[in-house]
C-alpha cells in the first residue's frame, strides 16, 4: 500500500514536472496550455475552426465543461494553464475549486483570459467582466440592435444581427492587414467602467445602435445606446495579463466565420466575414503572440568609457544603452519605435530625453550629469497601446568635485579676482599719497 501511494505521489509530481516545462516564460513568452471550459462539448465541433488555428499555432488545449468537479487552475501553489478561454456564458457556477476569486487570482499572477457571452449571460459572468471594468448591460432580456448597421439577411427585419465594422486602430491589436469585411456580431453589449484607464474598446457598435429586448417596444431610453456600446472590449492589466471580453459567443462560430456579409446601405458584398481574422489576430495578442516586449543588456558609463562606474560626478557626460526586442510568436525581433525615454531622476526628473535607435533593437542616449549630487535614477517607463509595459530603473549615486578637482582659477570669478587686486591697489595707492604728501 506505501509503495502504491509513493508511485502515485511519484507520478503526479512528475507529470506537474512537465507541463511546467512547457509553460509560459520569459524567454518564450507565448501562452502555451490553456483551460478551455464549455457550456456544452458540442461547441468543440460549432467553434472548431477556432480551436484549430490556436492548435496550429502550437497551443495545448485542455476542454472540460464548465461544472466539471476536477476543474483547478493551480495544483501545488504551481499553475496548471497559462490561459483560460470561458466559453460558457449561462453557467451559474463553475465545478471544482474555480470562482470569481480563483479566477481574478488567476489574472492578478499574470495569465490571459478570454471571455465569450451571449444574451442567456449568468450573473457569474457578468461579475468576471465587472471586476475587469467591463459592464454588459444590466437588463438581462436586452441585445444590441442596429436599424442602420444591420447585417443583411434572409430573414427580414432580424436587426439583432449586425455587421460591425469601427475597429480600434491599432496594428499591434488588429495586426497589420486591414480587415475589409464587417465582423458578424449577435449579442449583449456591454460599457466601459469609466475609472478603469486599463480597458479600451477593440469593436464598437455604430451611432445608430442601442440595446433593449427587441420583442417589447421600448419604454425608457435604452441605457447603452451609440458609439459608447463596445461590442469585444480588451483589458492589459498593471502586471501585463491580458484579457478579452465579447458580448457575443457566436462571433467565434464557424457559421459566422463563414457567413457572406453584406452590411445594410452598402452595395459591398463579401463571401467572407471578417470575423475569423479579427479573432485570430486578436487571439494573437491576448496570448502574447504580438505586442510582448522586453528589456535586456541596460548598461551606462562616462563618454569614451566602456566600464561601468560605481558613481558619477557632477558635469560628466555619460552614455545610456538598452535593447529592447518585441516576441513575434516563434523568436525576439528588434523592437523599433521613437518614443522610447529614459529618465535621470531624483525626487522629480533632472533630465528627460528620447532615445535614438539603430533600428535593431539597441537604444542609446547620451547627457551631462546635472550640476546637483545625490542618489539618482536612471529610469525608463514605457507605455504605449497594446504592448506590455517596460519598467527600468538603476541606482547611481552623483558626487559633487572634491576640493583638488575644482580649476585653480574659476573663469567666472574673474570679476571678483579683480576687485580684490584692484582694492589692494587701490589701498597701496593711498597709503603712498598720504605719507609722502605735504
Amino acid at each position: 500500500m506505501a509503495n502504491f501511494s509513493i508511485a502515485t505521489v511519484f507520478i503526479a509530481s512528475f507529470s506537474l514536472l512537465l507541463a511546467l516545462t512547457h509553460s509560459f516564460s520569459p524567454e518564450s513568452p507565448t501562452d502555451r496550455r490553456i483551460l478551455v471550459l464549455l457550456d456544452d462539448l458540442a461547441l468543440k465541433s460549432s467553434h472548431s475552426i477556432f480551436f484549430s488555428s490556436l492548435q496550429a499555432r502550437g497551443f495545448e488545449l485542455d476542454f472540460k465543461l464548465s461544472d466539471d468537479p476536477k476543474i483547478a487552475l493551480q495544483r501545488y501553489g504551481q499553475h496548471l494553464y497559462d490561459g483560460l478561454i470561458l466559453f460558457s456564458p449561462t453557467t451559474e457556477r463553475f465545478g471544482g475549486s474555480l470562482d470569481v476569486a480563483a479566477i481574478l487570482d488567476f489574472v492578478d499572477s499574470g495569465k490571459d483570459l478570454i471571455v465569450a457571452a451571449d444574451a442567456t449571460a449568468s450573473d457569474l459572468i457578468r461579475n468576471i467582466a465587472a471586476e475587469c471594468g467591463v459592464d454588459f448591460d444590466e437588463d438581462p432580456s436586452a441585445v444590441v440592435i442596429d436599424h442602420g448597421s444591420y447585417a443583411v439577411s434572409g430573414t427580414e427585419g432580424d436587426h439583432t444581427l449586425i455587421a460591425a465594422d469601427d475597429f480600434i486602430q491599432s496594428d499591434v491589436l488588429l495586426g497589420s492587414t486591414k480587415i475589409e469585411a464587417p465582423v458578424l456580431f449577435k449579442g449583449i453589449g456591454h460599457s466601459l467602467n469609466p475609472s478603469n484607464s486599463l480597458v479600451l474598446k477593440v469593436l464598437s457598435a455604430s451611432p445608430s445602435a442601442y440595446s433593449a429586448n427587441p420583442k417589447s417596444k421600448l419604454s425608457t431610453p435604452p441605457s447603452l445606446s451609440g458609439s459608447s456600446i463596445s461590442l469585444v472590449s480588451v483589458v492589459q492589466a498593471r502586471n501585463n495579463a491580458r484579457a478579452v471580453f465579447s458580448g457575443s459567443l457566436d462571433l467565434f462560430s464557424n457559421k459566422f466565420f463563414k457567413s457572406p456579409v453584406q452590411k445594410a446601405g452598402s452595395s459591398n458584398k463579401y463571401a467572407k466575414s471578417g470575423n475569423q481574422q479579427f479573432v485570430t489576430e486578436l487571439s494573437k495578442w491576448v496570448f502574447h503572440e504580438r505586442g510582448h516586449l522586453k528589456a535586456v543588456n541596460v548598461r551606462h558609463h562616462r563618454v569614451g568609457e566602456t566600464d561601468e562606474p560605481a558613481i558619477y560626478r557632477i558635469t560628466d557626460d555619460l552614455e545610456y544603452f538598452v535593447e529592447i526586442y518585441e516576441w513575434s510568436g516563434s523568436s525576439w525581433e528588434p523592437y523599433v519605435a521613437n518614443d522610447v525615454q529614459v529618465q535621470f531622476y531624483m525626487m522629480s526628473p533632472y533630465v528627460l530625453k528620447t532615445m535614438s535607435t539603430n533600428k535593431k533593437g539597441l537604444y542609446h542616449v547620451s547627457f551631462k550629469v546635472p550640476d546637483v549630487y545625490g542618489v539618482f535614477q536612471f529610469k525608463v517607463e514605457y507605455q504605449r497601446l497594446g504592448y506590455t509595459s517596460l519598467s527600468l530603473a538603476k541606482q547611481i549615486p552623483v558626487r559633487p568635485f572634491r576640493h583638488n578637482e575644482y580649476e585653480r582659477f574659476i573663469p567666472t570669478a574673474f570679476p571678483y579676482y579683480g576687485a580684490s587686486f584692484s582694492m589692494m591697489a587701490g589701498f597701496f595707492l593711498f597709503s603712498f599719497v598720504y605719507l609722502y604728501s605735504k
